[in-house]
């Protein structure tokens, strides 16, 4: 299995305006393959600008948020690409498309990475953290699985977050949870 790195990947469409997105990012040599799902924005953007930006970020909130609707976040001008890179982001890549692998389901864009930035330290993530990106991740598969699967990961996910979780995975997994409630609502 390739390595694949969870992190927020930006895009711009021919208008210049930025979309967030929240992707892992697989591994593939030297490139990096970005595979959004049809139909997406960052399908949509890669296909008229042919550039991305890869924000690694310890504030979990951005992961939580974009998958719950809260895209709003602050960003700054690329260095070397057309793009934007988050303000908070602890470092950055900035990619080229190479290569379009299409796919009716997933189409690969291989990436070059252009520029890399470290822009703060990073302090490592503590459990909660992890608790919440493995949560975001849930929750974009809420229709693909079954309830038993979805309570036993959120039971398990639950004990790192009373354990360790601060004000900013808190306020994440509120949010994530508010998510949960309301598929689970929509189904009764």
């Amino acid at each position: 299995m390739p390595r694949i790195v969870e992190t927020i990947v930006t895009t711009t469409n021919a208008k210049g305006e930025a979309h967030i997105a929240p992707l892992g990012l697989i591994e593939d040599g030297d490139n990096w393959i970005i595979a959004p799902f049809r139909p997406s924005r960052t399908l949509d953007n890669l296909h008229e600008v042919p550039y991305a930006v890869a924000s690694h970020t310890d504030d979990v909130r951005v992961f939580a948020g974009c998958v719950t609707g809260r895209k709003d976040w602050p960003t700054r001008q690329a260095s070397r690409v057309p793009g934007v890179v988050l303000a908070d982001a602890v470092s950055h890549w900035e990619l080229a498309v190479q290569k379009v692998t299409d796919d009716p389901q997933r189409p690969r864009y291989s990436c070059a990475l252009v520029h890399e930035a470290s822009n703060r330290p990073w302090e490592g993530f503590n459990r909660a953290q992890a608790a919440v990106l493995e949560c975001a991740v849930l929750v974009t598969r809420l229709k693909m699985l079954p309830p038993e699967k979805i309570d036993a990961e959120l039971k398990y996910l639950e004990i790192a977050i009373s354990k360790t979780a601060g004000p900013r995975e808190e306020e994440a997994w509120g949010w994530l949870m508010e998510k949960i409630n309301a598929f689970r609502a929509a189904q009764s």
